[in-house]
């Protein structure tokens, strides 16, 4: 998986790592249970400061995408659970945006639907 990171967004660097590594699950670009780099090894990669990999990290871990095996490292977490209630008020919040921008219902249906898609047919 290529993470790619554009250092002049407003948008922190932690929070780009986490989305991409949330759509890199959901994609099956990332299997559960597979090891992801070291903490240094990403900021490295990254070129970014090993704490904002960690904070990211971190972030996901709390949230159910990965953990932690002190013998081999962080990895995808098997069937990653997040809060129900959170995930429906953010995709509430992220459809009201889409409908503002573009009030077509079909037309953000049918971007939906290619979203979708492209996570694959894999059963969870």
């Amino acid at each position: 998986m290529i993470l790619e990171i554009d250092h002049r967004s407003e948008e922190p660097i932690y929070l780009q790592l986490r989305k991409q590594i949330i759509i890199g699950i959901a994609q099956g670009e990332l299997q559960p249970n597979e090891q992801l780099p070291t903490v240094r090894q990403f900021a490295d990669e990254l070129g970014v400061n090993t704490m904002t990999v960690s904070k990211g990290y971190q972030q996901l871990r709390e949230e159910g995408y990965l953990i932690t095996d002190r013998r081999k490292g962080t990895l995808v977490a098997p069937l990653p659970v997040a809060a129900k209630k959170t995930n429906e008020e953010n995709l509430t919040l992220l459809l009201a945006e889409l409908y503002l921008a573009e009030p077509d219902e079909k037309a953000i249906q049918e971007k939906v639907q290619q979203i979708l898609t492209s996570f694959g047919k894999d059963e969870r």
